[in-house]
């Protein structure tokens, strides 16, 4: 199968001099593109000076995380999409049990690795871990990582099994079927825009796929800060889009509402432990998901599923 391994960056020279040599040389035979995202610093000449293999698309602007892929996959051709941070280190033979698992199934859209955490290397990692998946009230979690209780990797995830969303540091995803979708909804700019690409695939019939016989080490916030109040801000606020987007109206009637006054509580919550800020980037959330409203009706799908997974197994199983 036909791969391309594509790499978004933006101001990361430092992310590419660390860890572009270890993906070229654990990808023999595969090609490798940056995307760059009009970088300031001198990202591209470096890749020029000391990358000449690598193939560089460089788009007009910064348009974030999704808009960003959206550009400047129009310019590569392959049959499967291997989008990975800059922050990542891969492994020997990362790449073959996933075109295995894409070869087994043709209705497998998306596919991700086990990711652990570059620099605690025995334990999961916050953004992906060993597959995502949605709680009955809409919130994203991880099997290895639930809310901020990380796991360490003792062989429990190394199967290979359906997941509801696959992780965007590390997301292998068939041409085609990205396509499809019209790729990334670019008014997230960044943060889970790939649980709602791969919430839509879902309703459209695929599947999204984990598996444990491929790993990557993901340094994490490589890009944004977890503290930052704009990564608050784009996480409520793009939540709340992917839910009102994604799913049966029937759900949406009580969910919203009940997800208004959990995020005033979660709001007040991070202004007392975070600062003000954060709980300035929740109502400034608000604020953007109210603009957003009409267009967002307009993207919904023909087909919403109830393909979420529930609260009783996340908190029996991990906190009783």
């Amino acid at each position: 199968m036909n791969l391309a391994i594509v790499i978004l960056n933006w101001n990361g020279k430092s992310w590419l001099e660390k860890f572009l040599p270890n993906v070229i040389s654990n990808s023999v035979n595969t090609a490798v593109f940056v995307i760059d995202n009009a970088s300031t610093d001198d990202s591209v000449s470096f890749l020029k000076e000391n990358f000449p293999s690598v193939k560089i698309v460089q788009n007009e602007k910064n348009y974030g995380f999704a808009g960003g892929y959206n550009e400047g996959l129009k310019e590569i051709d392959s049959e499967i999409y291997c989008l990975l941070n800059s922050d990542v280190e891969v492994t020997d033979n990362w790449i073959s049990p996933v075109l295995k698992l894409f070869q087994s199934d043709s209705t497998i859209a998306a596919i991700q690795p086990k990711i652990l955490d570059y620099n605690r290397r025995n334990y999961f990692e916050f953004a992906g871990a060993a597959g995502g998946f949605i709680d009955n009230l809409g919130f994203p979690y991880c099997r290895g990582r639930i809310f901020e209780n990380i796991e360490k990797d003792e062989g429990q995830y190394d199967d290979e099994t359906e997941i509801f969303w696959a992780s965007g540091c590390c997301f292998f995803i068939r041409s085609k079927d990205f396509w499809a979708q019209n790729g990334f909804d670019e008014r997230f700019f960044a943060h889970q825009e790939e649980i709602d690409l791969c919430w839509r695939l879902k309703n459209s019939g695929k599947k999204i796929f984990y598996t444990g016989k491929s790993t990557i080490y993901h340094v994490g916030g490589g890009t944004l800060n977890k503290q930052s109040p704009q990564k608050t801000f784009l996480n409520f606020r793009n939540n709340l889009s992917m839910l009102l987007k994604n799913l049966p109206l029937a759900t949406l009637i009580w969910l919203i509402p009940f997800r208004m006054i959990l995020d005033g509580f979660a709001g007040i919550y991070l202004g007392l432990t975070n600062g003000l800020a954060h709980f300035w980037a929740v109502i400034r959330a608000h604020g953007s998901w109210y603009r957003q409203f009409y267009g967002t009706i307009k993207r919904r799908g023909k087909n919403q599923i109830k393909t979420y997974y529930g609260l009783k197994w996340l908190i029996f199983k991990h906190f009783l």
